[in-house]
């Protein structure tokens, strides 16, 4: 009896011992593999990057300008001043009855953060921006004409309409 007891301690003792033996083969063998992987890093970042070849437009010679993230930004920012345009047109022109105060109050939203994200990514799009932050300004007038104007003419309780509206 005692034996079979001392038996089974040796056992699990011995499993232990080697179960142990093995995690630290493995985390030995991890190691190595992080120090090889590591020094694989150094050595391809240390590597000499060949010259790219310079251009006027500082582009490479193989890209051309439908390819040009450049190009199709400055794009964007020159419909973007199309938007904000007709804002300042329907401000100088159009009635306040016209406004629709939920068209409105979602360009002034679209346009906030399109113009926090065009000045905040790299590179940074400053024509885009600007048109956003203009078309906000346009909207944000447009939003108190349409507000003076329904308060003018009784056209209820404004907090009501809000409430229905949004």
């Amino acid at each position: 009896m005692i034996s079979s007891i001392a038996t089974r301690q040796v056992s699990t003792t011995l499993r232990l011992r080697l179960s142990s033996t093995s995690l630290i083969n493995k985390s030995t063998t991890v190691q190595q593999q992080l120090r090889r992987f590591s020094k694989d890093v150094k050595d391809a970042a240390t590597k000499e990057q060949p010259p790219k070849s310079s251009s006027s437009s500082g582009s490479s010679s193989s890209s051309s300008w439908w390819d040009s993230a450049e190009f199709w930004g400055r794009c964007g920012a020159l419909a973007g001043w199309g938007m904000s345009g007709a804002a300042i047109y329907d401000a100088l022109e159009s009635s306040p009855e016209l406004i629709s105060l939920n068209m409105t109050g979602v360009l002034l939203v679209y346009s906030s953060l399109f113009a926090r994200w065009a000045f905040v990514v790299k590179p940074q799009n400053l024509l885009l921006a600007g048109c956003h932050v203009t078309n906000v300004a346009a909207q944000a007038n447009q939003l108190r004409r349409a507000v003076e104007y329904k308060k003018e003419n009784g056209k209820g309780k404004l907090s009501i309409y809000f409430l229905y509206t949004f």
